[in-house]
């Protein structure tokens, strides 16, 4: 996030821990109509670093009412570069690599696309909207409960 101010041109750049103590205060207040969420795998994580998210999957898709796990990995240069993306439940999805979850920064444009005032929320709500995006809607999905 930067804040702009009254000089010509200048900005201030939050710090990395400010930026992820924000982004924690509104994961756990729950998003928009509650079908996304994420907070701290660990309090105890000083630097932050290893968040769970959950979706509940789009209503006509395939995935609807489904509760889908990822585990999202904020590294020391968030949110200069994007978090490492993995789902922990199994889904059928173009970008998610079918043996290990993982989301493919090059075929998810949230990732490939990476700007600094994105944030965990802005990965979590475009994946669930991709979930209804054509090529994923009706997508034959892995029996429900299942994880990699």
């Amino acid at each position: 996030m930067t804040l702009g101010s009254s000089g010509a041109g200048s900005s201030v750049v939050v710090p990395r821990n400010f930026r992820l103590l924000e982004e924690l205060e509104r994961g756990e207040k729950g998003i928009g109509d509650g079908t996304v969420s994420y907070g701290m795998d660990d309090a105890d994580d000083i630097y932050m670093r290893s968040w769970t998210g959950t979706i509940i999957g789009p209503h006509n898709t395939v995935h609807e009412g489904r509760i889908y796990q990822l585990k999202l990995f904020c590294d020391k240069d968030y949110p200069e570069k994007a978090p490492s993306v993995r789902f922990h439940s199994r889904i059928n999805m173009g970008c998610v690599n079918h043996e290990t979850g993982a989301v493919d920064p090059k075929k998810f444009s949230v990732l490939a696309n990476w700007q600094r005032d994105y944030t965990m929320e802005t990965v979590l709500t475009q994946l669930k909207k991709d979930m209804g995006i054509a090529q994923n809607r009706k997508l034959v999905q892995p029996p429900e409960g299942t994880f990699f």
